[in-house]
């Protein structure tokens, strides 16, 4: 008898990064629950091309900074799908400030959305995934790169790093791996939005392969740690960027 694949959910998984990881985990057998926060349309949009390649697909909305987002993802996951065996906790946000001039508005949100979602996350799957189960948060390269302007990001992100360290040991015996994966600079729209090209080029310059990340080349990271031959990696930080540190 074929064991039936478990079912994900990916947060933010409408657009750019998040799409490209729902399709991909669709395309390796998990029916995907795609969380998004307010563009219903793009959210569909994925279901619809997850569908029609055969796989199976939802679409929740969802905020990831309530403190309810995480049970009424996981209810409509298994309510749909059955048992939910990965989570991947891509949904955030990025804004670019030097300290000296941020604001309490700014911190607090990447706050609560960037570090309150993925515990908030962690912890709801920390007591519904089965043995075997995969948490996979995004981090970012930024955490080791120290740019300027990246100080509220950057530590939410190292937030998330510490607590995928922390949690991979507290769920160890229940057989669950809990890793993060942190691109370098993707070609995405929010990426690229704003950039002149010249700042762009000087940003492929960075990598060793002279080029921007693409989404697929996340998705591929993300796949592998939710995967069979993931199964021996836990508590690790995956940076997925071509080199650029």
């Amino acid at each position: 008898m074929t064991q039936q694949i478990p079912a994900a959910i990916v947060t933010g998984g409408s657009k750019g990064i998040g799409e490209a990881i729902a399709r991909r985990l669709a395309a390796d057998g998990h029916p995907v629950v795609i969380n998004y926060g307010r563009d219903t349309e793009a959210a569909e949009k994925v279901v619809e091309t997850i569908e029609t390649a055969g796989g199976k697909a939802m679409a929740v909305q969802a905020d990831v900074a309530d403190p309810i987002a995480f049970e009424t993802l996981f209810e409509s996951a298994e309510n749909a799908f059955g048992a939910v065996g990965v989570v991947v906790n891509n949904a955030g946000i990025m804004g670019n400030s030097l300290i000296a001039e941020a604001s309490d508005a700014d911190f607090d949100r990447h706050m609560a959305i960037n570090v309150g979602g993925v515990f908030r996350s962690m912890r709801e799957a920390a007591n519904r995934l089965p043995e075997g189960g995969r948490i996979i948060s995004l981090s970012s390269s930024v955490v080791g790169l120290n740019q300027p302007t990246y100080g509220i990001y950057a530590a939410s992100k190292a937030a998330v790093e510490a607590m995928t360290r922390i949690l991979a040991k507290e769920l160890g015996p229940k057989g669950i791996t809990v890793n993060a994966v942190a691109p370098g600079p993707v070609e995405t729209d929010l990426f690229m939005k704003g950039k002149p090209p010249e700042l762009v080029e000087n940003i492929k310059k960075m990598n060793p392969f002279g080029r921007l990340g693409q989404p697929e080349d996340i998705a591929s990271a993300v796949s592998f740690l939710a995967g069979a031959d993931g199964a021996w990696i836990n508590g690790q930080v995956l940076r997925a960027n071509g080199g650029v540190i």
